[in-house]
């Protein structure tokens, strides 16, 4: 069938692979789209456009960039990024999808080699794993987690931190870790600091506990070097979890950011997460 014109679908960009958004189901069949399919597609783009200009900083000074997109489900994220920027490279950039869920890596790896899409490649490993794996590179320069659950995400900023890369690009999904903590530890703390009264309720220790875990999150990447900057997805309306943390590497002072992050854990009764954000490079670098 013949493509579109951009009249016909003037959201769809010049070079934009049909056959792909048909396998994402933003078009049907016969290349039609629906109002849901557009809100869809502009939700991707409004992502995209936080992410292409962090892309195109390492293509300008090198050759061959490298994405790892964690949590990947159906690499939703990771194809778009191929098929708007990757495709014309020609060069060795590379797209990695992490994904548990063996299903969908297999559907990922058959949709890639259907479109031609050689930069990219999916494994069935959770995010703890691919640290560790031989599989990927030592080296990355742009790490991505939309919605990794609960302590994935945590897990996909240990990995960025350990690959050294450039750029961390964050939407932080359900987090149930530190709530559970600061409902274990909430009677000790009510005794001792009136500032527990912003957690005592459960409502409020729910909410409560995902907004310090993001704080937590920034801080430790800030005491890693990174600029940390943190904004709302306007527009992605299929989830309550609409925070987006962009961490860039600069190099940036440690000791304000160490300090803190020490400081915050101490006050809301949470020492005991000190090794989950305290690594020991960050350790290393602040004595």
């Amino acid at each position: 069938m013949k493509n579109k014109s951009p009249t016909e679908n003037p959201e769809i960009r010049a070079g934009q692979s049909i056959e792909l958004l048909k396998a994402l189901h933003i078009l049907t069949r016969d290349g039609k789209m629906n109002q849901d399919s557009r809100r869809k597609l502009k939700q991707v783009y409004h992502l995209y456009q936080f992410i292409a200009p962090l892309l195109e900083e390492v293509r300008i000074e090198r050759t061959g960039l490298t994405l790892v997109d964690h949590g990947a489900g159906k690499s939703y994220l990771g194809f778009i990024l191929y098929d708007l920027f990757f495709k014309e490279l020609n060069n060795h950039s590379h797209i990695f999808g992490i994904e548990t869920r063996d299903e969908l890596v297999t559907h990922s790896r058959e949709l890639a080699q259907q479109l031609g899409f050689g930069g990219m490649s999916f494994l069935n490993l959770s995010v703890a794993e691919s640290i560790l794996s031989d599989k990927l590179p030592a080296q990355v320069d742009v790490v991505t987690a939309l919605h990794a659950c609960d302590t994935a995400t945590d897990d996909a900023i240990n990995f960025a931190l350990k690959k050294q890369a450039r750029f961390i690009v964050l939407v932080p999904c359900c987090q149930a870790e530190v709530a559970s903590i600061l409902r274990k530890n909430k009677g000790k703390q009510l005794a001792k600091e009136a500032l527990t009264e912003l957690w005592r309720h459960p409502i409020h220790t729910r909410e409560f506990g995902s907004h310090i875990t993001n704080v937590l999150r920034c801080l430790q990447l800030e005491a890693h070097g990174y600029q940390v900057t943190v904004t709302e997805l306007v527009g992605w309306e299929h989830s309550m979890k609409n925070e987006l943390i962009v961490a860039r590497y600069k190099n940036l002072s440690r000791k304000r950011a160490t300090e803190r992050l020490n400081e915050v854990l101490s006050s809301v009764g949470l020492n005991e997460l000190k090794n989950r954000f305290f690594t020991e490079q960050s350790i290393n670098a602040n004595q």
